[in-house]
């Protein structure tokens, strides 16, 4: 592979209307960086800290074999497919236009093969940081027999439950991110809507978010339930309700990722109707300065 078959852009809409066409051949796998151009899109930069976003593509003969995108606020590289080739000339293409990277996420082939790469080439040490798994909703099963209670959708009197919510999540899952009332609006979890689970007296015990829908598809992140609350039913409560109205509202895919090392959470989903696809992986990488570039 050659470094010049990459192309880097800034620019998101440029960066769409060459690669969407490739992005929406396997919508389910390119969830995230269909994800974060369509925010980037709607939002802008400075919704996420001000940085530009880095955007790239590979190409051959005009056709593109897989995107590269890094948005902020960390700029951590995400990745589509790649060979174990490729994501050696990629990490030589980045470490010799100076990139600093704190981190790659990406199916677990590529993210390994471009972990072991970017450290032959910048000597930065990886550290697996999480593994995940990739499922997409086939046949809708809704639990049987639903907990006591109903879903209903998160208005502004629940905001404060919310954003905590939202911040007890991301410890849970190891994200490195502020979630608070003045950070709120420059988290990935603002953009989303919510619905609850709540018990026949009004309590809120569980919830489920939803992306907005981008080319017919719409992922369900987070879903959470307080530690104390586990083990009821209500998480695959919220998760049926929050799929069914994603298919309510059109949407020809809908996909969710778990923690892989979770079996109860995997086998949960599986018996709501959800398929597993892939393995996704992120590594940390030691001697990198978040954000530089």
């Amino acid at each position: 592979m050659r470094p010049d078959d990459w192309h880097l852009t800034e620019n998101v809409d440029d960066f769409l209307a060459r690669a969407g066409d490739f992005l929406r051949s396997r919508l389910a796998q390119h969830i995230m960086p269909l994800t974060w151009a369509q925010r980037l899109r709607t939002r802008g930069a400075a919704a996420y800290g001000g940085r530009a976003p880095v955007f790239g593509l590979l190409e051959r003969a005009g056709e593109v074999l897989a995107v590269l995108y890094r948005v902020p606020p960390r700029l951590g590289l995400g990745l589509t497919s790649l060979t174990p080739e490729q994501a050696d000339g990629l990490a030589a293409h980045l470490a010799s236009l100076g990139h600093s990277l704190p981190s790659v996420s990406a199916d677990h082939g590529t993210a390994a093969a471009f972990a072991g790469a970017w450290q032959r080439h910048t000597g930065a040490t990886p550290t697996p940081r999480v593994r995940l798994r990739l499922h997409r909703l086939g046949t809708l099963t809704p639990p049987e027999p639903f907990p006591a209670g109903r879903s209903r959708l998160v208005g502004e009197d629940d905001h404060r439950q919310l954003i905590r919510w939202c911040g007890e999540f991301a410890a849970d899952v190891g994200e490195v991110v502020s979630v608070d009332a003045d950070s709120w609006a420059g988290t990935r979890f603002a953009d989303k809507s919510y619905t609850f689970w709540e018990t026949p007296d009004g309590t809120p015990v569980s919830m489920a978010g939803a992306n907005p829908m981008v080319a017919g598809m719409i992922q369900v992140d987070p879903v959470y339930t307080p530690a104390h609350l586990r083990g009821r039913g209500y998480a695959g409560a919220v998760t049926a309700e929050v799929s069914r109205a994603a298919r309510a509202a059109g949407a020809e895919e809908v996909v969710l990722f778990t923690n892989a090392a979770n079996p109860t959470s995997n086998a949960l989903y599986q018996r709501l109707g959800y398929v597993p696809i892939a393995d996704w992986s992120a590594y940390d990488f030691a001697h990198a300065e978040a954000g530089d570039r």
